[in-house]
């Protein structure tokens, strides 16, 4: 099973994904885990078993309070380990974004509205690892 922490302020996020990934969560190949701000998620994180069992943070970059540009930092500052496979989310997609979170470590770069097809093609190789 692969878990997935999804960060985000929208409050429809959640249900988004569930909807979406409805198959892969009852069959038990994917598992969702949400947070509604880059603080939750960090504290989420921080709980030693839910850091080892996340394989994939999906985050947006534009939140209030801490940004996932942000939190992208602190989680590869904070893990001498590699840490999850990260993967940015923005409704703009804008160049200088693009860039910091490829600096950062980011692996990919998604955009709102989220094409899940695509998604599910880049999920395929981490659930196979």
């Amino acid at each position: 099973m692969m878990k997935i922490l999804v960060v985000d302020d929208e409050p429809d996020v959640p249900l988004l994904f569930e909807q979406r990934f409805r198959h892969e969560i009852r069959s038990g190949a994917l598992a969702f885990a949400f947070a509604h701000s880059g603080e939750e998620a960090l504290a989420y994180l921080e709980q030693a078993r839910h850091y080892s069992e996340v394989v994939l943070i999906l985050s947006d970059i534009n939140m209030p309070g801490m940004n996932g540009l942000e939190l992208l930092r602190r989680i590869k500052l904070a893990h001498a380990v590699p840490p999850p496979t990260v993967m940015m989310i923005t409704a703009y997609g804008d160049a200088d974004s693009y860039r910091q979170a490829m600096q950062l470590g980011a692996q990919d770069f998604l955009t709102k509205p989220l094409n899940f097809a695509a998604l599910r093609q880049k999920l395929a190789p981490l659930q196979a690892a």
